[in-house]
């Protein structure tokens, strides 16, 4: 019979002590991402999670919230600063899971996920910008930023539309009349409310719609690339770009500067979230704040409520402009 497989051994054969293992997999303080990732892909290379699975199986009940992304980047991070301050009054402790770094493949992480720690590592699950909502799941989930196949289930999402609208808006006071706009990912909810705000700030002030402006980003960085030199590829560039979320904005203004493009004074630019990154960034980002930190708290608060049997409402928070140094009035 072979040896069952103990935390030692997945502290040695990943190359770190049994307490940061210990903390890993109980999604404790203390782990980078990059460690949580390293130890986690062990876990399930020696099938340390069966010793986990029996245990959880034992009590019936784990006491832990899975927050499960599919990758660690500015967004899902500031999110679960949130989600921790809120389950410290609780007996819950948190596993962050990113879903698509093993598998090297974006779409269908959180079936995966689910699959391997629903009902047996977790109690219930947090699934941040999905790319389908489970229809069945071994545990009850709550969405944040969901898919656009999640009507029915437990959500958490911000005034997307208004914030969008506010951001175009401000383009559009400080006089540019050629905006594009560098979208998100369509299949979520998000993306394409932030596109029905951005074309109904443009409506409101009698500027037509052009649909060359609109170009795909899909909320990453990698994916921007090609929809930033897209839009200044354009004959008729534009004198600014509302992009939809922050890491886009980002990258648009990387890719306008390797042009020798000035922002704002040759291209304004305006994202979306406010990450860390849009405050430190020089120039600094001129962008739509979603209160990150207090949609985790309010998933956690949610996903406890379902945990109790309750089905709470939708939750929608609100958004505010924050204007920086990356906007500015179009060159005559």
């Amino acid at each position: 019979m072979n040896r069952r497989t103990t935390i030692n051994d997945v502290a040695l054969a990943a190359g770190v002590s049994v307490a940061t293992v210990s903390k890993a997999i109980n999604g404790r303080y203390g782990v980078s991402p990059e460690t949580l990732s390293h130890v986690m892909g062990v876990v399930e290379d020696l099938g340390y999670e069966s010793s986990l699975v029996a245990t959880s199986m034992r009590r019936r009940s784990t006491n832990v919230i899975g927050v499960l992304v599919a990758e660690f980047e500015p967004f899902a991070l500031q999110l679960l600063r949130g989600v921790s301050t809120a389950l410290e009054t609780t007996d819950y402790d948190v596993l962050a899971y990113a879903g698509s770094v093993s598998a090297g493949e974006h779409l269908g992480w959180e079936r995966r996920s689910l699959s391997r720690l629903g009902g047996t590592l977790i109690d219930g699950a947090i699934l941040v910008t999905p790319t389908t909502t489970p229809a069945q799941t071994a545990v009850p989930i709550v969405a944040v930023d969901p898919h656009v196949g999640a009507a029915d289930a437990a959500t958490v999402t911000v005034a997307n539309v208004e914030g969008a609208r506010a951001a175009t808006e401000h383009l559009i006071a400080l006089g540019h009349r050629r905006i594009a706009h560098l979208r998100g990912r369509t299949d979520l909810e998000s993306a394409q409310e932030r596109e029905q705000g951005y074309r109904s700030a443009l409506e409101s002030a009698g500027i037509p719609f052009d649909p060359t402006l609109v170009v795909d980003g899909s909320y990453r960085a990698a994916d921007s690339t090609v929809g930033a030199n897209a839009i200044l590829d354009l004959a008729d560039t534009p004198t600014a770009v509302f992009a939809a979320n922050d890491l886009s904005a980002i990258e648009m203004m990387r890719v306008a500067a390797a042009r020798g493009l000035r922002v704002p004074t040759d291209l304004s630019v305006v994202g979306f979230d406010d990450i860390i990154d849009a405050a430190s960034h020089v120039p600094q980002l001129t962008t739509v704040r979603q209160p990150l930190p207090e949609m985790g708290t309010a998933a956690v608060r949610m996903l406890l409520d379902v945990l109790q049997g309750d089905k709470p409402e939708p939750i929608r928070m609100p958004t505010t402009l924050v204007v920086r140094e990356s906007t500015a009035p179009p060159q005559p």
